[in-house]
């Protein structure tokens, strides 16, 4: 039996925020994931490679060339309807990797400080299967894993679904989704969703576009509201260094030749555009324009809305 760890009672600080036309995204922030991740995740992202790109210093890589990265949802009020994507970590997960491992955060209280209560979340929009975007999914409850957001539809590509429930999987990935998919789909919250290539309507304002190579069926999700769009990335840009360097790709990209062609794809249709990048696992600025440097791409910060706290 495992029990959920206890909250560390810190008050949650005002969740950062972007306006898309009548829309404002919220960042919901889980925790700064360690020193050692991107160095595990991008191995082509050398020090002296981070070096060599300037605009990536101070926020999104420090002096010494480690690179920072994060791990956060993006929530948004869409006509009404309360919007998640991706759900991080997760508390009290047992998982193989130390940095994610049973780790207690305060993301609940942040959603509520958000105005997103999780029985007031109307949908979840999952990029992908990984256990950084599932584990919120559920919370511990009485020795079982319980929906989090149970008034929630759970949204996956068919193609996402179908790869994994078809793969070989290993341990640890089997028990991510014995704690964080099949509750959720047990209780009748998890749909299936068939993504076209030009990209699939979900709720008014809303689209999933298919980014594969990360997985299989891994998608983006734009947002759009009165001729402005924001488009959140999932895995198909990991931290802003791919975006000077698109050949750069993760450790656990399925497919890392796809992976690569995906990500100019979409930073060749975003560069010099409006469009607001919102990245997963972008630190703090999180979110920008794309422009074209220097034979490759760079973010140009986007500034906060100033919005109060649950407005």
């Amino acid at each position: 039996m495992f029990t959920s760890p206890q909250p560390t009672g810190s008050i949650p600080s005002p969740a950062a925020s972007w306006a898309v036309g009548d829309h404002t995204v919220r960042r919901i922030d889980e925790v700064a994931l360690s020193a050692p991740t991107g160095a595990w995740l991008l191995p082509g992202a050398t020090a002296d490679l981070v070096g060599r790109t300037p605009w990536l210093s101070p926020e999104f890589a420090d002096a010494q060339g480690v690179l920072r990265l994060a791990s956060h949802s993006f929530a948004v009020e869409v006509d009404g309807m309360r919007v998640l994507v991706d759900t991080g970590i997760g508390n009290g997960k047992p998982r193989a990797n130390p940095a994610w491992h049973n780790l207690n955060s305060d993301y609940e209280a942040r959603l509520r400080a958000a105005g997103f209560a999780p029985e007031s979340v109307d949908l979840v929009i999952l990029t992908h299967l990984h256990a950084d975007h599932v584990g919120w999914n559920t919370r511990a409850e009485g020795g079982s894993w319980v929906p989090t957001f149970p008034n929630a539809r759970h949204l996956v590509s068919r193609a996402e679904w179908d790869y994994w429930a078809g793969v070989d999987m290993e341990e640890a990935r089997r028990q991510m989704f014995r704690d964080s998919v099949h509750p959720v789909r047990e209780a009748g919250l998890f749909d299936v969703v068939d993504v076209a290539d030009e990209g699939t309507a979900v709720a008014p304002g809303i689209r999933l576009l298919p980014t594969p190579g990360h997985t299989p069926g891994q998608v983006a999700v734009e947002l759009s509201s009165r001729g402005e769009r924001a488009l959140v990335t999932g895995d198909s840009i990991h931290h802003p260094v791919q975006m000077a360097h698109p050949e750069l790709c993760s450790c656990v990209d399925i497919a890392p030749e796809l992976a690569a062609r995906t990500r100019n794809r979409v930073l060749g249709a975003l560069a010099g555009t409006s469009t607001l990048l919102l990245g997963s696992h972008f630190p703090p600025p999180t979110a920008g324009h794309v422009r074209r440097d220097d034979g490759g791409y760079r973010l140009v910060p986007a500034p906060l809305s100033a919005t109060p706290l649950g407005g």
